[in-house]
């Protein structure tokens, strides 16, 4: 089962397994550590370059490719670890920048080159209400992740009502924080379709 809303520029898929491993949760954590160091080197590499990217399409209307397509990979593979860690697939995600569609996670964002000069300056100002009501939602996706990893336990196999709430709000949280990373000017719906 694929989850996916395909109508936002912005897609977060996750193929839902028939099983996932009962005590891999536990030491996934430990596993994606050196994917992490690499990831946080290259986000701040990342978030250097959206903010010059803000100024450029300030000044230009126009969002640099070259940008767009790093944030774009690196945003990809956080996924892929991102997924992993979540315990959403038992498939380790590889060292890898960029598009893997056979992987069970997958992110793709579709580039426009003209954007909105005054939805880009005041970007961090419209995003304030996505951001409050993820961070307050956070905590409940804490408990329903726990209680996701118990069912997987007991009986090997994910919920799919469960799975497909976590894997919505993992989709609107990053719907989120992309359109603050000027990724896209479609100001992302509250849903977690």
């Amino acid at each position: 089962m694929t989850l996916e809303k395909s109508e936002y520029p912005i897609t977060y898929q996750v193929d839902m397994p028939e099983t996932l491993s009962r005590w891999m949760w536990l030491i996934k954590w430990i596993l994606v550590i050196p994917q992490m160091i690499i990831l946080a080197v290259i986000g701040f590499v990342a978030m250097i370059l959206v903010f010059l990217s803000w100024f450029i399409i300030l000044i230009t209307g126009k969002h640099p490719r070259g940008i767009f397509d790093f944030v774009l990979k690196m945003y990809q593979w956080n996924t892929r670890v991102g997924a992993y860690a979540a315990h959403f697939t038992d498939v380790y995600p590889g060292f890898d920048m960029g598009p893997m569609p056979e992987y069970p996670a997958r992110l793709n964002i579709e580039y426009a080159e003209s954007r909105n000069r005054l939805t880009t300056f005041f970007r961090y100002l419209l995003a304030i209400p996505h951001l409050v009501i993820l961070n307050i939602l956070g905590f409940i996706i804490g408990l329903v992740w726990l209680i996701h990893v118990v069912i997987v336990v007991v009986t090997g196999k994910p919920n799919a009502d469960i799975f497909k709430f976590l894997v919505g709000y993992n989709r609107w949280n990053m719907r989120a924080y992309l359109y603050v990373l000027l990724m896209t000017d479609e100001y992302p719906p509250f849903s977690l379709d």
